[in-house]
């Protein structure tokens, strides 16, 4: 793997650099480097100039490590992993899970710059970082860092072609549910790139894509449809359902839980019904139904409380 793993096992989305972008970081920090310590050394020959030849080499030993050892350490560790040349390239050095580097890791690095790069004028620091699967140095790995992009080139997307019409929404009965994300990815680079491919070869590899495709549906293609206006119907499809999921998400979503009833989503308690009391049966209401007659009839001048027992409420 070649991403940045945290202690707690989190994959950072960092990139480690490669071999070219350090290589041309390492060079704007040595042309820099280079130009101080020529001013510094014209500058301390004028001023040592009365000095016994010890004491001019001294100096001059002194400003060399002074020069080209402290002040990268010194910038790195203030920069938090920021030289002039990995700031005009992107590039900044972390520790190995994804921290910012400290003094240490800075003293490290450039004590072991000095044999790896310096000495050996870069050989032994190229030669490390071209076996290294993240492109380490040696100074990285005693220092426990990496070199990793901090600038990304931004991707242009391309938009998928849509399909023939006459294939919009033949799809829509498929079953889509075992299709992995890497057949997805591959059958949209194909149909964004294929403008960019040869004839034949995009035919061959839409043809591959689609049996694929067919593999996992279950379902054949069309008879007599191409195979790249197959691919691009069944993304036009998938594209469709994913719309329909997200609005109906949205949907749900937006009904707020009190939207209907009470405070809560309680709705109020309905009154409770009243009911006409009944009444009791008097020896006159008995009397009036036996009176009834054989038919059940009210008898003329009767009430409605006579025949039913109920009274209508006050």
């Amino acid at each position: 793997m070649n991403g940045v793993v945290t202690g707690d096992a989190v994959v950072l989305d960092l990139r480690p650099a490669r071999l070219p972008s350090r290589a041309l970081a390492l060079f704007l920090d040595l042309v820099v480097v280079g130009a101080v310590y020529l001013l510094i050394g014209i500058g301390l020959t004028v001023a040592t100039s009365s000095l016994d030849e010890a004491a001019r080499t001294a100096a001059s030993l002194a400003c060399f490590l002074l020069v080209f050892v402290g002040a990268p350490i010194a910038v790195e560790t203030l920069s938090h992993g920021r030289s002039i040349g990995k700031l005009a390239c992107g590039l900044r050095v972390v520790r190995d899970d994804g921290g910012p580097i400290r003094f240490r890791h800075a003293l490290v690095r450039g004590a072991m710059g000095v044999v790896e790069i310096l000495m050996t004028f870069g050989v032994v620091a190229c030669a490390a970082s071209l076996v290294s699967a993240r492109g380490r140095r040696i100074g990285d790995v005693f220092a426990g860092t990496l070199v990793v992009r901090e600038r990304l080139p931004t991707a242009r997307t391309t938009a998928v072609p849509p399909p023939p019409p006459e294939l919009v929404g033949r799809f829509a009965e498929l079953d889509l549910s075992a299709v992995p994300d890497s057949l997805w990815l591959g059958i949209r680079q194909c149909l964004t790139r294929a403008p960019q491919l040869d004839p034949e070869v995009g035919r061959r590899l839409a043809e591959r894509l689609a049996g694929e495709l067919v593999t996992r549906t279950g379902t054949p293609a069309p008879a007599g449809v191409p195979a790249v206006a197959y691919l691009a119907g069944v993304v036009a499809e998938r594209r469709t359902r994913e719309a329909r999921r997200v609005f109906e998400a949205a949907g749900q979503a937006g009904r707020a839980p009190g939207a209907t009833g009470g405070p809560g989503g309680v709705a109020p308690a309905a009154p409770p019904l009243v009911t006409p009391a009944e009444a009791p049966v008097g020896p006159t209401d008995s009397a009036a139904q036996a009176g009834s007659g054989p038919s059940g009839t009210r008898p003329e001048g009767g009430s409605p409380a006579s025949t039913t027992g109920f009274v209508p409420p006050a």
